[in-house]
This record gives structure tokens, C-alpha cells and sequence, in this order.
């Protein structure tokens, strides 16, 4: 897991802990990272595959946020061995588990996008 910028469980003299979705927001949060594990709910997606879903999204913003997300250790990155190099992404077991929640912020999004009209 990688290092965390918020305060997580910073509770000087106190028995306090983080609050559950502070944690799972740092993971998941953010404006490109729900949108990266919804596409690779059902199958494995290139560097590429995902430059054409998110075009708005910069190639450093891309890498940096499916960094994180491997080194949380929701996405696997597979790099095959050929010329030109073949990089997959896919979700880990602990990756497939944010499924539910995924489909949940899915279906109020369509739900909001009716409310609004």
C-alpha cells in the first residue's frame, strides 16, 4: 500500500480512528478513478483503451492514478514481454470487491442524470 497525504488516524492523545470512507475515498476517490475501475469491471483494458474512453484525461494523470491504484492493490498490471512493449490492466480480487459499490454509484448517476433531465 502506498504512503497516505491525509492525516489517516493522526488523533493526538485520543483513541480515535479515521473514518472508514476517508480511507475508501483516498482509493477510489477522485475525478478519473471510479471511471477506470468501472471499465475494467468486466474485462482487462490497455494504456491505450483507456487514452480513448477518458480522452479529457492527460497521459500523466493516467499513469499516476493507475499507479496508485496498483500500489493500493486494486489493479494488476500486466506487462508482456514483446515488441512493442503490451501492458494490460486488470482489477485484482481485492479490486473486484469495490464491484457492488461501483454499480451502486452507476446506477445513481443514471438515476441523477433522469432527475436533472
Amino acid at each position: 500500500m502506498r504512503d497516505r497525504k491525509g492525516g489517516f488516524g493522526n488523533f493526538p492523545n485520543s483513541n480515535k480512528q479515521a473514518c472508514p470512507v476517508e480511507y475508501t475515498l483516498d482509493v477510489i476517490g477522485g475525478k478519473w478513478k471510479g471511471i477506470l475501475l468501472y471499465h475494467m469491471l468486466e474485462e482487462k483494458k490497455r494504456f491505450s483503451d483507456f487514452r480513448r474512453i477518458c480522452p479529457a484525461i492527460t497521459q500523466r494523470m493516467l499513469t499516476l492514478q493507475l499507479r496508485e491504484l496498483e500500489e493500493d492493490g486494486v489493479v494488476h498490471r500486466e506487462v508482456y514481454q514483446q515488441v512493442p512493449p503490451k501492458v494490460e490492466y486488470s482489477l485484482t480480487e481485492f479490486g473486484q470487491s469495490l464491484k457492488p459499490i461501483i454499480m451502486l454509484m452507476r446506477e445513481w448517476g443514471l438515476e441523477y442524470m433522469e432527475k436533472r433531465g
